[in-house]
């Protein structure tokens, strides 16, 4: 007999948050994990589950799969993306923090972004399911040995990159009012305050708003260039903070919707590093979140 539609929706639904987050951190994309998402879905509709003893295993492999498959096509199209490229902001629950917190965090993001496909697939399945290495082996069709080899690689490879520091979410919101307040006043004194002095800024118009094509790096260019904008922006501009990523961002928002995200990276209590979103084609979600923030207001 076989196994109703309905029994097969409620068994990817139960486990589709869990799915997205493994389709998410090997592509850094909502937008492309939403697709890896609804491809497995159809080849999981079409698959006669009488079976199936464990529908989690085949939900994952066929995600991983797909995601893999998704990370070697996009490779090239990054690759020739106008200025630096950036994650999709990530809307995440306040009571997700301490859980998603580094997991999904920009800066662990960026540092996967330097990983080749395969060690990425690799590191996420061990890290968000802890996954034998003879499973992700038949996952991706490797042997255990050279699955284990790129495990150790990458493993070596994320953990010089990682801060070696974490901030408390106290501390973080605390170092966030303050760059907005200073940032809202143009006092570039306070602003200065709560920049590291190697502070870098990475932003992602994807040539379609104004932004730098390079990393602007240092308190005082980094000051200056917020405020450079607050100024111009400040008479049609307002500011939303919402919980991103697994940690406090801000979302700049004007009369037609989102135009901007602030994600800060904060090292005990300095800003060391600043991920700017302007790019529309990666704002989508955000404004969800508006629609959130205003109905409750």
């Amino acid at each position: 007999m076989r196994v109703s539609v309905n029994t097969g929706e409620f068994e990817f639904t139960e486990h589709r948050e869990r799915l997205f987050r493994v389709a998410y951190r090997m592509l850094g994309s909502v937008s492309d994990a939403e697709d890896v998402l609804q491809e497995a879905w159809l080849r999981w509709s079409r698959v006669d589950r009488t079976e199936i003893r464990d529908p989690l295993s085949l939900l994952v492999r066929t995600t991983a799969r797909l995601a893999l498959d998704r990370m070697r096509r996009i490779k090239a199209r990054r690759e020739a993306y106008i200025g630096e490229w950036l994650p999709e902001p990530l809307p995440t629950a306040p009571e997700e923090a301490a859980i998603a917190s580094e997991a999904v965090s920009m800066a662990m993001l960026r540092v996967l972004e330097t990983l080749s496909p395969l060690e990425r697939a690799v590191f996420v399945l061990r890290e968000a399911f802890d996954l034998s290495y003879d499973e992700i082996g038949e996952i991706l069709d490797r042997k255990p040995p050279a699955v284990r080899q790129l495990a150790r690689r990458a493993r070596q490879h994320v953990d010089q990159r990682r801060s070696r520091f974490e901030t408390d979410r106290p501390t973080h919101q605390k170092v966030t009012e303050q760059f907005l307040a200073a940032t809202r006043t143009g006092d570039l004194p306070a602003l200065m305050a709560v920049l590291a002095p190697g502070v870098t800024l990475i932003a992602d118009g994807g040539g379609k708003v104004r932004a730098p094509l390079l990393p602007v790096v240092g308190a005082d260019k980094v000051a200056r260039f917020l405020l450079a904008v607050a100024a111009r922006e400040q008479s049609s501009a307002s500011v939303v903070t919402a919980s991103l990523n697994g940690g406090l961002a801000v979302i700049v928002t004007s009369a037609t919707g989102p135009g901007a995200v602030l994600e800060l990276d904060v090292v005990e209590d300095r800003v060391q590093t600043i991920y700017l979103i302007g790019n529309p084609d990666k704002l989508a979600p955000m404004s969800r979140i508006l629609e959130g923030s205003a109905s409750s207001a």
